[in-house]
């Protein structure tokens, strides 16, 4: 009679660590504080999302730790996959909420299928997540079920036949973009931040392609259609190039004359031709007259082509300073990157107060420009390729550990998405009012005076840390205290901004995200504006 040995014996699982706790204590009580705003069956939705997506972020973490996981995410983080499926449902039913009070029943409709959208997303991701693990985690596949089971039946009973396949659609896409996206770009995103990233351009690109077949001579503001042209034009330029590069070296002369040739032919014979058929007239000759309509339009962009020059100069003065030290590895500190943040809100404070629809299209512009730049440095596309790696190492930090350079496009994205999101008819009867008033500044208020702010005392200043964090507890306090003084600036000086007695709830808000900021792992340009935007829109 034999005797079988023993296997290794298993590990016990560890516990998730205090600053993940701290930072699913953090999005819980701002889906539970968002349930208590709406309260309908939604609502209920997104609470049970929470609960297993909170599960399955775990387990994913588990996964990262041990190698495991399909594609090779971002190693200096958690999977983050909590705060990010939370996004786009509580988007969703915030947006559903004020313009359901504006009586604007096509944007309630929309607001439902963003949230819809948001949790079909999640929900794909999270099956993902488990599909892989081993061994098969018996009660969080339980708990994902049932909280699937739960929404998808209540989606059932709340979405017409038509918003049932947009949503498909857009699920759809969203798997695609990851198999190709995150075969493309190792160690750029988590998986939390892949969700968000893919899951937008997802929901942009179906947006575009419905409306590029349902369009009437009357339907669309030409601003909102540039910003889908451009959102997709870019990623399709990206995947092509990528695509192509593969069998052919990009950093020869011939490579860089046929990428800037490509270039004009997706540019002139795509990109153009799409936004002309989707406003009916000319984009430059629109884009041109849209420039200069005003005065106040025209100092504007003069103002803001000021701030750019000096940005580039704070770039070229920097990279100097390396030369000097003879130094390969220097790096610019984290201080000098947040002058990039002051010029920033600079920039947008003017734009939020006397021209949104400028700012709208100016941010566009930017992105697709600041993109653009991208793929040339990523390529070495000639004759900037090489310069534009050399300038912009400078400023790397643990978040870019992957072939791209995001965080300037974080930024900007942080920055304009709570003036590129707000549906501007419900925002137009008078829905936006207390602390509502002052989304549009989220950005602002979050990332450029917020993030700033905490990142300066924190690290000059701070000596008590977060538990298991780098962050200290000086650096949130004035975080906080700071957004409440820029809250009070805005007051005096924008009057279109009346908080109505709305006091408790915009500290509140504030607090919150200035917590979440001191715990996430996430790239906080990006997810601290969207958190600080869905409480103010409460």
């Amino acid at each position: 009679m034999t005797r079988e040995c023993p296997g290794p014996a298993r590990k016990p699982e560890a516990p998730p660590s205090g600053p993940v706790l701290a930072e699913a204590a953090v999005v819980f009580a701002v889906v539970l504080s968002i349930h208590a705003a709406v309260w309908d069956r939604y609502s209920w939705c997104a609470v049970a999302l929470a609960v297993q997506a909170f599960y399955v972020q775990y387990k994913w973490d588990r996964l990262l730790q041990q190698g495991n996981a399909v594609f090779q995410f971002r190693m200096s983080a958690n999977s983050g996959l909590l705060p990010a499926s939370m996004v786009m449902p509580l988007l969703g039913l915030v947006m559903k909420e004020r313009c359901q009070a504006a009586e604007n029943q096509h944007f309630e409709r929309f607001g439902v299928v963003v949230a819809a959208t948001g949790m079909a997303v999640a929900l794909f991701s999270s099956v993902l997540a488990l599909g892989i693990t081993r061994p098969m985690p018996t009660n969080t596949c339980a708990i994902s079920g049932l909280a699937g089971g739960v929404i998808i039946y209540i989606m059932k009973h709340s979405l017409s036949v038509g918003e049932v396949i947009e949503v498909l659609e857009v699920l759809l896409i969203f798997v695609y973009l990851n198999m190709i996206l995150l075969y493309l770009l190792p160690r750029c995103f988590t998986p939390g931040e892949a969700l968000l990233v893919l899951g937008g351009i997802s929901f942009v690109l179906n947006q575009l392609i419905k409306r590029s077949l349902t369009v009437v001579e009357s339907q669309g503001d030409p601003v909102d259609f540039l910003l889908l042209v451009v959102v997709v034009g870019m990623v399709l330029m990206g995947i092509f190039f990528s695509t192509l590069f593969v069998f052919m070296d990009s950093g020869t002369w011939a490579s860089s004359i046929f990428f800037h040739l490509m270039t004009c032919v997706l540019g002139l014979g795509v990109v153009l031709p799409w936004l002309h058929w989707l406003i009916h007239r000319n984009p430059l000759l629109w884009l041109l007259q849209f420039l200069c309509r005003t005065e106040t339009r025209i100092y504007l962009l003069a103002y803001w082509s000021l701030l750019a020059i000096l940005a580039c100069l704070v770039v070229l003065y920097q990279n100097a300073k390396r030369s000097a030290s003879e130094s390969k590895k220097h790096r610019a500190p984290a201080i000098t990157r947040k002058y990039f943040h002051f010029i920033v809100v600079a920039t947008y404070i003017p734009g939020i107060m006397f021209d949104r629809p400028l700012l709208y299209v100016a941010a566009t512009v930017c992105l697709a420009v600041f993109i653009f730049l991208e793929y040339v440095r990523y390529f070495r596309i000639k004759p900037l390729g090489h310069t534009l790696r050399s300038l912009l190492s400078l400023f790397l930090d643990e978040r870019d550990s992957g072939p791209l350079i995001l965080t300037h496009i974080y930024l900007l994205l942080g920055m304009s998405l709570p003036v590129w999101l707000i549906p501007r008819p419900c925002a137009q009867k008078g829905s936006l009012g207390g602390a509502r008033a002052l989304v549009p500044y989220a950005g602002v208020l979050a990332v450029g005076v917020g993030d700033t702010v905490a990142s300066i005392f924190g690290s000059t200043m701070g000596e008590i840390r977060w538990p298991g964090t780098k962050k200290t507890f000086e650096g949130t306090m004035t975080s906080i205290f700071a957004q409440i003084i820029s809250v009070a600036l805005i007051l005096i000086f924008d009057s279109g901004v009346d908080l109505n007695y709305s006091y408790a709830w915009l500290l509140g808000s504030i607090s919150t995200v200035s917590l979440l900021e001191a715990y996430t792992t996430q790239i906080d340009n990006l997810l601290l504006p969207l958190y600080l935007l869905i409480l103010l829109m409460a």
